[in-house]
Order: structure tokens, then sequence, then C-alpha cells
């Protein structure tokens, strides 16, 4: 076969693969979901993915008037990434092989670190559970309050993760390193800046994260009363078409009495306390949002696209009483806060079933002059690695090759924390 493989460049790939496998942090911490291609590729990459049931329970031994449709929440998860490294090697260099393994491990790292970040970005960027710190990262108490927020909103004690950035994660080993009356946690956090596991989640330590701006928005109020949301499953056109609903977000109207709102920026609203999503108890604590999207203008009011979507149950149908995640609508008038007000980076927290990756395949041939190898991660991620010889020149074209999505299936059971603010 023309452009064949030599024995030298499989050990090569293969060891190039094994170094990609372990770069893949962030997406190992992921529920994985497996597409089929021709199906993907039929409805332009897009599948629509479920969220979990809430079952409601009644009281006493008739069950008469109990019976009633659950409703089945969806979010759209698209197969949105495609990354790919290329090099280019001249007959002369390749008399040296290893060059060609060390730009294979170069570019395997940052196909690796594309993933990370994708799945870093949605959980930092979509994640709704916020917490305030208005001190640096120091250690239990942090993580901690990750904890009881997530308690307190019903999500499972299992499967939690918690990347913080490289600054906030040494603030915490520090607080760790100085604990003398504990064994072993003390030792690995002075010699290694090591935290492990606390309160609950596995942490990690990130060589990047996002950072969030601080909130520019003054005297910021809900414009209009009874802005709740139903939740449906499906929503019929006027045509009669029938197709799925995106339940995460919410188009609320609000008014800027000075500066302006972003993309990003975290609030709450006066007088709507969050509620466990299974007992739908108050929490006693304010429910958090976040800014997706400014859908019109602001010349003092304006309309934003939020999450979670407001479901105080005011309507009073089955599906609100399900999904309940709010003691109370809205008044209007109410205060909104915002909760990001200095530039801090963003560290993410989230359970595990909140965010997918869904790694893909591409179908490159094999029969078209360039000669292909191919191989899967642990985390289901395929890598495709070419080699294409040019004649012309005596130069060899090297390009590797991933194809992936990630979706937010659902942001009230993801969050960040930024520290020290205000």
């Amino acid at each position: 076969m023309a452009n064949a493989f030599s024995k030298e460049e499989r050990v090569a790939f293969e060891d190039i693969l094994s170094g990609f496998n372990d770069a893949l942090v962030l997406s190992s911490l992921v529920t994985k979901y497996n597409t089929n291609g021709q199906q993907m590729e039929r409805s332009s990459d897009t599948i629509w993915r479920p969220m979990p049931y809430i079952a409601q329970s009644y009281d006493g031994s008739d069950a008469t008037w109990n019976f009633g449709d659950n409703t089945q929440l969806a979010v759209p998860a698209t197969i949105g990434y495609q990354k790919h490294s290329t090099a280019l090697l001249t007959a002369k260099e390749l008399r040296d092989l290893l060059q060609e393994n060390r730009l294979g491990q170069a570019a395997a790292q940052k196909l690796a670190s594309d993933i990370n970040v994708a799945v870093l970005s949605v959980a930092s960027n979509q994640g709704t559970v916020v917490s305030k710190r208005t001190t640096a990262a120091g250690g239990y108490s942090d993580v901690a309050e990750a904890d009881a927020l997530f308690n307190e909103q019903g999500i499972a004690m299992s499967d939690r993760y918690f990347a913080l950035s490289s600054r906030d994660y040494n603030g915490m080993a520090a607080d760790l390193a100085a604990r003398q009356t504990m064994n072993n946690i003390p030792t690995e956090a002075y010699r290694r800046s090591y935290v492990g596991e606390v309160a609950g989640f596995q942490t990690f330590k990130m060589d990047y994260a996002n950072r969030l701006t601080a909130a520019a928005g003054t005297t910021v109020t809900v414009n209009g009363a009874n802005q709740y949301y139903t939740p449906a499953a499906t929503s019929t056109a006027g045509t009669g078409e029938t197709s799925n609903v995106d339940n995460r977000y919410q188009t609320i109207a609000i008014t800027v009495g000075g500066g302006t709102v972003k993309v990003g920026d975290a609030f709450t609203i006066a007088g709507v306390n969050a509620v466990h999503h299974i007992t739908k108890q108050d929490t006693g604590q304010l429910k958090t949002f976040r800014i997706v999207k400014i859908v019109t203008g602001f010349g003092g009011t304006g309309t934003v696209k939020t999450s979670p979507a407001i479901v105080s149950a005011q309507g009073g149908t089955d599906a609100e009483e399900q999904y309940k995640n709010v003691t109370a609508t809205p008044a209007n008038g109410a205060a909104v806060t915002f909760l990001n007000t200095v530039a801090a980076p963003v560290n993410c927290f989230w359970h595990r079933d909140a965010i997918e990756l869904l790694p893909a395949s591409l179908a490159v041939p094999t029969d078209a002059g360039a000669d292909i190898m191919r191989a899967t991660t642990d985390q289901g991620v395929e890598l495709v690695m070419q080699k294409q010889f040019d004649i012309n020149t005596q130069k060899t074209k090297y390009r590797w090759d991933t194809l992936f999505g990630v979706a937010m299936v659902n942001p009230e059971m993801a969050g960040i924390m930024l520290f020290s603010q205000t």
C-alpha cells in the first residue's frame, strides 16, 4: 500500500495514544454517550438526550385522582467539535523518526487539551449552582459549601467532582498542610499541593481556568409579574408540527437602572429560594441563576435568557409540580443581585450525570492515497492519524483528528465557585 506505516511509526502511534488517553482528565469525569454515525449525519449531528425524571408522591391509599401524565424533559446534544493538528516533515527530517514521535505526542497533548477545555467551558458557562466566597480559597469550608448546596437541592452524593484553578487549589492545600493533627493528608498537601477527596468531592487542579469578569449592572429589577415557566416535553407549531422543547432556559424581562448585564453573570432574585428537587422543601437559600443570552437590548429595560428556568408551580400543572425548583415566582420589581462582583477564575463542581461527552468517528477513506490509523481511548474518544507523501517536494504530511460533542444535560447539577468576591 502507498504510504504504508513503518513498524516504528505504529509503535509511535501506540505511545501517542497512551499519552492522549492519560491526558483526558476532565473528560473521564463526565458521562459518555456513544452515537450512531449515520443517524447523527442525518440529524445534523444533534440528538436529544433525556433529563432525569422526578416523581411525585401522594397521601393515603386512594390513588383514583392521582394518575396523570409524566413529563419527560430532554436537551439537545450536538457533536460540534472537530479538532485536528498537523505536521510536515521533509525526507531529511524523517531520518530521525523521533521527530515524528515528538510531533505526534505534541499533537495528542493539544487535542486532549481541546477536549478538556470543551468540558471545562460547558461546566463554567452553564453550571447554575453558584457559590460566592468573600475570601480567598481556604480549604475544607469551601468544598463543604458546595457539598451543602448540592445536598440541599437533592443532588446524588456520589460521583461529585471539583476542578479548581491552580492558585485556588494550592490555597486549599495550604490549609490542609497546616493541619498537624491529621495523618498523611497534611504531608501530601505540603509536599505535592495535593488535596484529594474533600467533603464528598474528588478535587482536581487545573493548569488553566476560565475567568468571569465582574458584573456591571446596578439597580437591576424584575420587570413584570408572573414570569414563571411551565416545563413541556414537546411543542406544536401552528402548522401542526411537533418538536422537542429545551427546558433549560427561560426568557425574562428585567429593568437595568445603571450599567449593563452580560452573558455569564450570576445572580439571585429577592424572595425566590431554591427547593429540594425531590421533596420540594424550601432550602432557605436564594436560588442562583446565570445569564446565557442577551435577547433584546437595554434602554433601561430588556430581556435575557437565563438558566435554569423559574419553575414555581404557580400554574398548578403536573409538569410544574414535578420539576418545581423555586419557592415562588419573582414579584414585579423584585431586586436582582449579582454574585460575580470581582473578576476571578471560575472553579467548577458537578455531578457526573450533569455533563455528557459524545465521542464520534470520522469516516476517513482508507483507499484514497493516504494511510490511516485509528484507535479509541478508554473514554471512547477516537484519534485518527493520517499520513501522505508528496513526491514533488519529498515532504510527508501528518494529521491527527478527533470528533466529539459536550452537552450540559442538567445545569442544576453543576455549579461554579468564585473566590475573593465583595
